[in-house]
């Protein structure tokens, strides 16, 4: 028998969730998690590249673009129940995740939380420029250093803050709060054994990326009981923006696969 999970007001889980173009008589939804320091916009352009049966659904996290005035979130543990609660309506049709750096982490947890739950689970999981969960952090924190120093060490291990926005001296302030809860939520991030999902998991990585090699990624196998692949493009750690289309269209080759769409 389903567990229920904790009914949300509509307005709070609405406050959560952005429904990218709304689809009026979807078959399926795929749900994105943006990652650090980012909001639902980072998925906007994607909407017009989705075959019409998909809804797209973007989580959004406190702290970023509507929720800007909100504290942002520095413990996964806090994370992960609130987004999965929020997502609790939106499971009623065949759904998968995809997420981008931190947003692969958090998708990753938000499905164990939801198979905890005796909730849905993702048809697949798509997880983007992130090194399997299980993996040691080999990075050193960079969350409490200062200002300039913060900023630099995103720049020199992402590529991860446009020269515009570093330009700003207005928007940069507002900006670091938000990126530094959700450093700090990865940096603490504390792996747990627990079975491997059954869903799918496509792993995808930029081969230019600094801080994620191949093995890395390909260590997400051993996190399912379902088909497992890995795909290489072109670019940094931010690949799925100048590789956009060829990224989109492995995606719906993931998702024929499985009757999603055709």
């Amino acid at each position: 028998m389903m567990s229920t999970m904790t009914a949300v007001p509509t307005r709070a889980r609405d406050a959560w969730i952005a429904r990218i173009q709304p689809n009026a008589a979807p078959s399926c939804r795929r749900v994105c998690f943006p990652y650090a320091g980012a909001g639902a916009s980072v998925y906007r352009s994607w909407a017009a590249a989705l075959p019409s049966n998909v809804d797209l659904v973007v989580v959004r996290a406190p702290g970023r673009e509507g929720r800007w005035r909100e504290k942002p979130i520095q413990d996964l543990d806090v994370m992960v129940p609130a987004v999965a609660q929020a997502l609790c309506g939106y499971l009623t049709l065949p759904f998968v995740f995809f997420g981008h750096s931190l947003g692969a982490l958090i998708a990753f947890e938000v499905a164990r939380h939801l198979r905890r739950m005796r909730q849905p689970s993702p048809a697949l999981l798509f997880v983007s420029a992130h090194r399997a969960p299980h993996l040691p952090n080999p990075h050193p924190g960079i969350s409490a250093l200062p200002d300039a120093e913060f900023i630099h060490r995103i720049c020199e291990l992402y590529d991860g803050i446009p020269q515009s926005v570093l330009d700003d001296r207005d928007l940069i302030p507002l900006m670091l709060p938000c990126l530094r809860a959700d450093f700090s939520l990865f940096e603490t991030y504390r792996f747990v054994e627990d079975a491997p999902l059954s869903c799918s998991i496509t792993a995808f990585g930029g081969a230019g990326d600094r801080g994620l090699g191949e093995a890395e990624l390909a260590g997400w196998r051993t996190q399912t009981t379902g088909a497992f692949r890995f795909q290489m493009f072109d670019g940094d750690h931010f690949f799925l923006n100048d590789k956009r289309d060829e990224l989109l269209d492995s995606v719906k080759r993931d998702l024929m696969e499985v009757g999603l769409v055709s």
